[in-house]
């Protein structure tokens, strides 16, 4: 299993700037508060906005599993590349997912060295991102009609993966037909209503859900996550066994036996109690970095509210922040050691290598001889004790979360305990984390600026707001 590591956020370690150890005691006011927690989410699991808790389980589990290994044994060898189309929660576990369980250079292999398609995350709507990828997959990938689209929007209707979706369509149907383009397109949508429902059913699309009461940054471990993972080889079945593991220790009530429900009152109380809005998660591994990226939408969007449940004003929330080990040591680390203490430093470190790369001797370099015969991997494992020392040196608290070595099973712990830790996390803040209000602002905004009828007022109060003054140099 992975595990926790929180010493350095005591104030044994990092002095007034760490909690104090009695708070994880038994009978404490934190002890306390993570019991009554637990015994509220074992209540509501599986209903409401909380039925991803159960997406490693049961039928819901046996469901998703037999859908997705259908569709993915009948598309098998029929396509050179997998693009996807999504953006937020239906973009960054599905980037995350393959930046950390295949190869940096997957797409770059022979087809005899790959498990799958080659695969192109389009994220954002950014017409050179989306242009260039196009320009690739038409001339020099085998052309659309070897490239399977992947739509994933419940409702069919986010402007950006609308957009996208338009584009390869039209794109699809002038290469392929009309008839034979929707062989090329697998949909994730609502199983049952919505404009993308709405256009699969009149075009007949293979569709897979997403499922009710999931919301998209809670969403990798269901079909949103788990058909582009099978289809490039990734064991989805070790991802749901990890995070099932990770589930059922993140049932337990005594705090200190719980990760989740440590990992997030150590977070909130160094947020609320110390000054620390901060949260940084360093992985010491390129293959986690893009992880980092999916905590940060986890975090921020599920914590970051201006009220509480019973409509208290609060602004609540914290601002997570990536970094990377050891690259960031280069550029970030000055800051956190020797700039305002308002930051918790979280570390990845991966115990055990799936493979190194030894350093040579007999260079003839004294100064360098303490390299030789050593491996990148002992010098990264160094940077990172070095980095966590610094740190405590200069009473910044940090927390490591140490996995024994990097496989989809593993890969299931970290995903169910981040997700479980926020769900603790807002009962501490006493927020609802799986509402965002502050989002659907901005895209109501978006549908008037580009025209979409009932939605005119919107642009008017956009115009009314930015464009009567300028302050332009």
């Amino acid at each position: 299993m992975i595990t926790l590591d929180y010493a350095n956020c005591t104030a044994e370690r990092v002095g007034d700037h760490g909690l104090a150890a009695d708070l994880f005691s038994p009978g404490s006011e934190a002890w306390t508060a993570a019991e009554a927690i637990t015994a509220d989410l074992a209540r509501t699991r599986g209903t409401g906005w909380e039925r991803w808790r159960d997406l490693a389980l049961g039928d819901t589990r046996r469901a998703h599993v037999s859908a997705i290994v259908s569709l993915v044994e009948e598309r098998r060898g029929r396509f050179d590349n997998l693009l996807v189309l999504g953006i937020g929660g239906s973009a960054l576990g599905n980037l995350a997912l393959q930046s950390a369980l295949n190869p940096p250079t997957y797409n770059l292999l022979p087809d005899d060295a790959r498990p799958g398609p080659r695969v192109f995350i389009l994220d954002n709507v950014d017409p050179l991102l989306v242009g260039a990828t196009l320009d690739y997959l038409e001339q020099h990938a085998g052309g659309l009609e070897r490239t399977l689209v992947n739509v994933i929007s419940k409702s069919g209707e986010t402007a950006e993966t609308a957009a996208q979706f338009l584009i390869l369509r039209d794109r699809l149907i002038r290469a392929l037909g009309k008839d034979r383009h929707a062989e090329n397109v697998v949909a994730i949508t609502d199983p049952e209503k919505g404009t993308m429902r709405s256009i699969c059913d009149d075009a007949g699309y293979a569709a897979l859900p997403v499922p009710d009461g999931v919301g998209g940054r809670f969403s990798v471990l269901s079909p949103v996550g788990l058909f582009s993972a099978a289809m490039c080889g990734i064991d989805i079945d070790a991802l749901l066994d990890g995070a099932a593991e990770m589930d059922e220790r993140c049932a337990q009530p005594e705090l200190t036996s719980n990760p989740a429900a440590t990992l997030a009152t150590m977070l909130v109380r160094l947020g609320r109690d110390k000054g620390k809005p901060n949260h940084i998660l360093m992985p010491y591994s390129n293959a986690m970095d893009l992880f980092a990226d999916w905590y940060r939408q986890l975090w921020a969007e599920s914590l970051g509210k201006r009220e509480t449940t019973s409509g208290r004003e609060v602004h609540a929330g914290y601002t997570p922040i990536k970094a990377l080990g050891a690259t960031d040591q280069h550029s970030q680390i000055q800051l956190y050691r020797e700039g305002p203490n308002d930051k918790v430093i979280g570390f990845i470190e991966i115990e055990r290598d799936a493979r190194d790369v030894e350093i040579p001797t007999g260079a003839g370099v004294e100064n360098l001889r303490y390299l030789e015969g050593a491996s990148l991997g002992a010098l990264l494992r160094a940077e990172k004790r070095a980095t966590e020392y610094a740190l405590v040196e200069s009473g910044r608290p940090n927390f490591t979360i140490r996995m024994p070595t990097l496989d989809a099973r593993r890969v299931g712990q970290f995903i169910q305990l981040w997700m479980v830790a926020t769900a603790y996390a807002g009962r501490l803040l006493d927020v609802d984390a799986y509402d965002q209000p502050a989002v659907e602002t901005g895209k109501k905004a978006t549908f008037g600026l580009m025209g979409r009828a009932g939605f005119e007022s919107f642009r008017r109060q956009v115009d009314a707001a930015l464009a009567e003054t300028r302050f332009v140099v």
